[in-house]
């Protein structure tokens, strides 16, 4: 199986962080956006991030991944046996992917990938907007939801990876959780980070 994208993506991030915990063997190759590597054309028309292919099989979208892996791989389960457990992992995959990382985002581009990446200044003023504006209340939905270890039942899931993936990015652009205002949520993300899976795809993106 090949990977393709650059695991400073979150989405891309999902991915490893899967294959990692059910320990797939796999083969990553950290393309952008639009690579011109043909494999990776072949994998994503769109030219989007992460892609797979395996044995002539070719996928891109994080989320139609991980619904592959699961099928092909389904020990240990990465989505709830329960209909009720299962729906709620999946609203938590599209709440990561098109809330929070959308949000989250806009500081990391504009604090770390614009002048590390392309060396040129970002716009501060629009990254402290984002960070005082729209991720509060991302924050304070996800302080209400936590009630444990895991954001579903009683077990990790699609629901904690794609949530935290982005944690990480936010990092990056110094963006932290407030443990005085959002205490469930502040030990929550470090514990998931903290994780071998996720340690493994960061350090991947380290790499």
């Amino acid at each position: 199986m090949v990977i393709y994208g650059s695991s400073i993506s979150p989405y891309v991030r999902k991915v490893l962080v899967a294959l990692y915990e059910k320990d797939i063997a796999f083969e990553h190759r950290p393309v952008g956006f639009h690579a011109a590597d043909p494999g990776f054309q072949a994998a994503s028309p769109m030219g989007k991030i992460p892609a797979m292919e395996e044995a002539g099989y070719r996928l891109a979208d994080s989320s139609a991944i991980l619904d592959y892996l699961e099928r092909r791989h389904p020990e240990p389960a990465l989505v709830p046996e329960d209909a009720q457990d299962a729906a709620r992992a999946r609203w938590f995959d599209k709440f990561g992917e098109c809330e929070l990382t959308r949000q989250g985002l806009v500081p990391f581009v504009e604090r770390f990938l614009k002048p590390r990446l392309f060396k040129v200044e970002g716009d501060e003023a629009l990254a402290q907007r984002t960070v005082d504006t729209k991720l509060p209340p991302l924050f304070d939905y996800l302080e209400t939801q936590i009630d444990g270890p895991y954001l579903v039942a009683c077990q990790f899931s699609i629901a904690d990876i794609a949530v935290a993936a982005p944690f990480h990015n936010l990092r990056l652009a110094k963006v932290t959780v407030d443990a005085a205002r959002w205490p469930k949520l502040a030990d929550w993300v470090t514990a998931t980070l903290e994780r071998p899976s996720f340690a493994a795809a960061i350090a991947a993106a380290k790499s």
